[in-house]
C-alpha cells in the first residue's frame, strides 16, 4: 500500500511539526517512534512521551484506505532532510517495514505495531475553552520563560503558572531569585482556572507557535486553550497538544511585586543591556555579580573578577532621587532586557537591599522582579 506520496518538505514539516518532544533514548522503545495513522485522504502524525502528546494531520496522497503503523521519527525525519526540498517522496507499507523512496533513493526502514503505542487518556473535566492569537501566547511565554526555575526540588517551580480569571490571562514564571510576569486580554469572561505547565511543554509550545499572521488579509491564527484538573489541551494550526500538569501550589506571586517604590528611573533598553553585557565579560563565572550606583543625573556599572580585571559602564539618566548603590546577578537583569523588544524601560528601586522591580512605560502587563545579592 502506497501510505503516501508528496512533496518532501510537506512530510518534513509535518514530522517535524511533531517530533521535538521525541527523546533519542527512551526505556521504551516505541516511543522513538511517530504514530502513523491514515484514513481515507487524511493521515495523522502523533508522537508522545507518556507526560505530553502532539498530533498533526494532513493530506499528503497516497492510496485510499486505512492503515496504521509506528517508524522511527528521527530516523525518517534525517532521511527526508538529506533529499531536496522539491523531491516527490512515497512512503509504501510492506509487511513490518516501511519503504521511502525519493528519486533513487529507497530507505527501508522497521516498525513497530500501531496498537502497542501509548496514547494519552484524555481528561473528561476540562474547563470551558479560551482562545488568544498565537503570537500573543508566544510573546507572552518569550517575555517570562527565562525565569523558570531548572531541575528545582521545588517541582512546581519549574515551568510557567497560567491564570485565566475574567478577561485577563496571567502567566508568571520564578526560580525564587526573580520572577516574571506578563499579562494579555481575553475577549470572554473566563471563570478563574489555574495549571502549572511543565518546562518541556513550555519550550516546545514556543518552539511550535507562529508569530504571524495565516494569510494575507486573514485575521491572526488563534490557538484554543482548555485546563482539566491534571491536563491542558492547545488546539493550533491544524495541532492537537495535550500534556500533563505540574502538580502543587504555586507561591502567591502577588505579595513578591514591590508596590509604590519612590525611585524610579527610565531609560532606554538597549543602551542599558549593551552596557551590561560589556560589564558581564569581566564578571565573576561563579557569582555573576554586577555593582549598579544610581546618582542623579548618572547609572554607572560595575564588574570585576577573582583577576583584578574590572569594567566601568556609565549612562546618563534623568534621575534625581537619593544615592543608591545595588548589587545584581547580572544573568538575571540581561534575560529581562533580552526577551523586551521595547525601547524604554523602567527600573523602580527602593534601597540597595530590597528588590527592583522592571517593567515598560505605558503597558502595566508586564512586571520583572529581581532580588538584589551581595557584591
Amino acid at each position: 500500500m502506497i501510505v503516501l506520496k508528496a512533496a518532501q518538505q510537506q512530510l518534513l514539516a509535518a514530522l517535524q511539526s511533531v517530533a521535538g518532544i521525541v527523546e533519542r533514548r527512551h526505556t521504551l522503545p516505541i516511543l522513538a517512534n511517530v504514530l502513523v495513522r491514515k484514513s481515507g485522504e487524511t493521515i495523522e502524525f502523533t508522537t508522545s512521551d507518556l507526560e505530553i502528546q502532539v498530533r498533526t494531520s494532513a493530506t499528503l496522497g497516497g492510496d485510499a484506505g486505512t492503515f496504521s503503523t509506528t517508524v522511527g521519527a528521527r530516523k525518517l525525519i534525517d532521511i527526508l532532510r538529506t533529499l531536496p526540498a522539491e523531491q516527490p517522496v512515497s512512503l509504501t507499507a510492506n509487511g513490518n517495514k516501511l519503504t521511502l523512496q525519493g528519486g533513487k533513493s529507497r530507505f527501508t526502514l522497521q516498525t513497530l505495531p500501531s496498537d502497542d503505542f501509548p496514547l494519552v487518556n484524555e481528561a473528561v473535566d476540562f474547563g470551558p475553552a479560551f482562545s488568544v492569537p498565537q503570537k500573543t501566547l508566544k510573546h507572552l511565554i518569550d517575555q517570562v520563560h527565562f525565569a523558570m526555575a531548572v531541575h528545582d526540588i521545588r517541582y512546581y517551580l519549574n515551568g510557567i503558572l497560567f491564570v485565566a480569571e475574567g478577561r485577563t490571562l496571567t502567566l508568571v514564571a520564578t526560580d525564587g531569585s526573580r520572577l516574571a510576569l506578563a499579562q494579555a486580554q481575553l475577549e470572554a469572561d473566563i471563570p478563574k482556572q489555574e495549571v502549572i505547565l511543565p518546562r518541556k511543554t513550555v519550550l516546545e509550545l514556543m518552539r511550535l507557535l507562529k508569530d504571524g499572521k495565516t494569510a494575507e488579509g486573514e485575521e491572526d491564527a488563534q490557538i484554543e486553550m482548555r485546563f482539566a484538573g491534571n491536563q491542558a489541551k492547545f488546539s493550533f494550526s491544524g495541532m492537537e497538544f495535550v500534556t500533563k500538569l505540574v502538580e502543587g501550589k504555586y507561591p502567591d506571586y502577588n505579595r513578591v511585586i514591590p508596590k509604590n517604590h519612590k525611585n524610579i528611573i527610565t531609560l532606554g533598553r538597549a543602551p542599558l543591556l549593551a552596557s551590561l553585557q560589556r560589564a558581564a565579560i569581566l564578571t565573576s563565572e561563579k557569582f555573576k555579580g554586577v555593582r549598579v550606583n544610581i546618582d542623579p543625573g548618572t547609572l554607572r556599572i560595575a564588574s570585576s573578577n577573582a583577576e583584578q580585571e574590572e569594567a566601568k559602564e556609565e549612562l546618563e539618566i534623568d534621575y534625581d532621587g537619593p544615592a543608591i548603590e545595588i548589587g545584581f546577578n547580572v544573568t538575571y537583569l540581561m534575560d529581562a532586557l533580552g526577551n523586551m523588544g521595547q525601547e524604554m524601560v523602567r527600573l523602580e528601586m527602593h534601597d540597595g537591599s530590597s528588590a527592583a522591580l522592571i517593567t515598560i512605560p505605558d503597558d502595566n502587563g508586564f512586571k520583572y522582579v529581581v532580588m538584589p545579592m551581595r557584591i
